[in-house]
């Protein structure tokens, strides 16, 4: 059953599920100052480690196979407790299956009215 939340309310990923905001990705063309290349993803991050808002560019290479919307349309990311409960139980749409891209870290991607979503999940340990 969908609501209407009112403006002042948190969203629902928040408020009740427990989601924790982790940054805000934006594809860019542009090379960009102090870039972080990701060989087996093919793409560069950078402003991340930085940003005390969590803003993080990412540019791709031409043959990278990360999902086309990701590679054009900005992405939230989230940090979430235990990514297999929250894609089996949360009725998503799964762009990315989960996967590794650096130790100690799971992500998968979902959309959502036609937006990206990153869900990630970090090593316990």
């Amino acid at each position: 059953m969908s609501t209407n939340r009112l403006d002042q309310e948190f969203a629902r990923c928040i408020e009740e599920w427990g989601w924790k905001y982790h940054h805000l990705g934006i594809p860019t063309k542009e090379k960009m100052p102090n870039e972080r290349y990701l060989p087996h993803l093919k793409f560069y991050v950078s402003g991340f480690p930085t940003s005390p808002f969590g803003v993080e560019w990412m540019r791709f290479d031409k043959d990278c196979q990360i999902h086309p919307l990701v590679q054009t349309i900005p992405h939230l990311a989230f940090v979430v407790n235990n990514l297999d409960y929250e894609l089996e139980n949360r009725n998503l749409h799964v762009l990315t299956a989960p996967n590794l891209p650096f130790e100690g870290l799971r992500v998968a991607m979902i959309e959502h009215n036609g937006a990206p979503i990153e869900l990630m999940e970090f090593d316990k340990t």
